[in-house]
């Protein structure tokens, strides 16, 4: 039976590695402004990896605003700082947004 349920989430398109990654999402509380597919206070998760799409630098550039907040890219209201956000949790969620479709 699990495999069968492994099978048909890698069938659908999901991964363990996407799971872990949204859920590091909520724990470091980024679903508190941000979502996945819709806009919240924030620009959805899918609209940062569209308009970064094809940047090199963007997951060094993404790491570095997650973690020391950042403002003027997508409006008036500014990203604040995420202190508990450490260097590779941040690049972990940045490479996790930029693969997002």
């Amino acid at each position: 039976m699990k495999r069968v349920l492994i099978a048909t989430l890698l069938a659908a398109g999901f991964s363990q590695s996407v799971f872990a990654d949204e859920k590091l999402a909520g724990t470091k509380n980024c679903l508190g402004c941000h979502a996945v597919g819709t806009q919240v206070l924030g620009p959805s998760f899918k609209e940062v990896a569209k308009k970064y799409a094809g940047n090199k630098e963007a997951a060094a550039t993404l790491a570095t605003k997650i973690r020391q907040g950042g403002g003027g890219v997508w409006g008036a209201i500014p990203m604040p700082a995420n202190p508990q956000v450490n260097e590779a949790e941040g690049k972990k969620l940045a490479t996790w947004i930029l693969g997002l479709k």
